[in-house]
């Protein structure tokens, strides 16, 4: 039986079981896979399946657990009781940010702005008078108390997230939206 250079059988096989050699490597193909399967476990699977296993504890920080309390956030959520007193002493300034032909078709609460969600991040930055004319109604400044408003309160939450990205602090949003205002005005 002829070995070969790198002592296995591979000149002497034919059929499936054949050797090629490539120039200054030789591959064999065993006569059974084992030998490949459990070199491809040892050495390469292995550090695909635990990559993290490796110098773990040189890695490994201790981390201080430190207390949160949810009543240190600001309260982002008006309630319809609360809109209305805001609109009664004309504090803050409320803004619907619904498409205006929405407006149009379902009514809009009492006083409010409307500047389409799609535009608050550049509404927010207009000079005062650009907005007035634009929007109708006055800017709000970054100090103001705003309350974004749309029909269920999902394009009033994105919009309080841009407001606040701009520098707004005092900034909240009517979750019930034009929906509950409507349900609510009806049974009062």
């Amino acid at each position: 039986m002829n070995t070969g250079q790198a002592g296995g059988r591979a000149a002497e096989l034919e059929g499936p079981h054949q050797a090629f050699q490539v120039p200054r490597l030789m591959v064999m193909q065993w006569d059974s896979g084992w030998r490949v399967w459990w070199c491809l476990v040892e050495c390469w699977l292995s550090d695909w399946l635990h990559p993290c296993e490796r110098d773990i504890h040189a890695t490994h920080k201790e981390y201080v657990l430190r207390s949160f309390s949810s009543s240190q956030l600001p309260e982002t959520d008006v309630s319809y009781e609360k809109l209305k007193k805001l609109l009664a002493t004309r504090t803050s300034v409320v803004i619907d940010v619904r498409e205006p032909w929405e407006l149009r078709e379902y009514g809009n609460i009492p006083g409010s702005i409307n500047v389409p969600l799609g535009q608050v991040n550049i509404a927010l930055q207009l000079n005062p008078e650009e907005f007035k004319e634009k929007y109708g109604g006055d800017m709000p400044q970054p100090t103001d108390h705003i309350v974004f408003s749309c029909l269920a309160g999902i394009r009033s939450q994105k919009a309080l997230d841009q407001a606040v990205s701009l520098g707004y602090k005092d900034v909240q949003h009517y979750a019930g939206g034009w929906q509950d205002w409507a349900k609510c005005e009806q049974e009062s």
